[in-house]
Formats: structure tokens, C-alpha cells, sequence
């Protein structure tokens, strides 16, 4: 399948991953890190830095959170135990809910 030419995002998904970036924008300067320093670091370009920086959407999310990571940002909760005690109750959650959804394979005859 090819990759459409333009996607279109919610308004939530599009202010939440600018705020995403500002924020870790704002703790790099605060701890005068470079976007070179940081890069390195994470071990990604610099031109990947600065689209997190300004919440493009096509950055990867696990490289926007290590970006953050790496600059002190706290995105969740500052404990480390707190985060796996909610990663572990979201597990529990999931083991309770169906493995995979279907919609109906059979059509309904339903004209009387």
C-alpha cells in the first residue's frame, strides 16, 4: 500500500506533541545541552532533535520520550515505581479484555 501524500491529524494529537517538544525544547536549554549534545547522546541525528523540538509528527515516539529522558523531562510520574505499578495495572486491565476485535462476519437477514 502506498503511503498517502498528506495525513491529516486531530487538533488534540497535533497541540500535544507541539507541547511535547516545547517542553523538551525548554529542559535542554535549562540544562544548557546542545542539540549536537543531545543527538549524540541518543544517538540521532540532530535534524531528528529539532523536529521533536518543534512536535513535528512523523518523529518516532520512543525517540521523542529517550529525547526527554536524556534531557530530565518527566513525562509521567518522577518515580520510577509508580510508572511500572501503572504499566502493571494496564497489563492486568488488558488480560481481562478480548485478545483481538472482530466485527461481524455474518450479515443479519432482519426484513421480516
Amino acid at each position: 500500500m502506498a503511503k498517502p501524500a498528506h495525513r491529516s491529524y486531530s487538533r488534540y494529537a497535533l497541540e500535544a506533541t507541539e507541547l511535547l517538544g516545547l517542553m523538551i525544547r525548554s529542559a535542554r536549554v535549562e540544562r544548557k545541552l546542545t542539540v549536537s549534545d543531545v543527538a549524540e547522546r541518543a544517538g540521532v541525528s540532530r535534524g531528528l532533535v529539532h523536529r521533536i523540538e518543534r512536535g513535528e509528527m512523523s518523529s518516532s515516539i520512543g525517540v521523542a520520550f529517550e529525547v526527554a529522558t536524556i534531557v530530565g523531562l518527566s513525562l509521567f510520574d518522577s518515580e520510577p515505581t509508580t510508572l511500572s505499578r501503572h504499566r502493571s495495572m494496564e497489563r492486568d486491565r488488558l488480560t481481562l479484555l478480548p485478545q483481538s476485535v472482530r466485527t461481524g462476519t455474518k450479515k443479519v437477514k432482519d426484513d421480516f
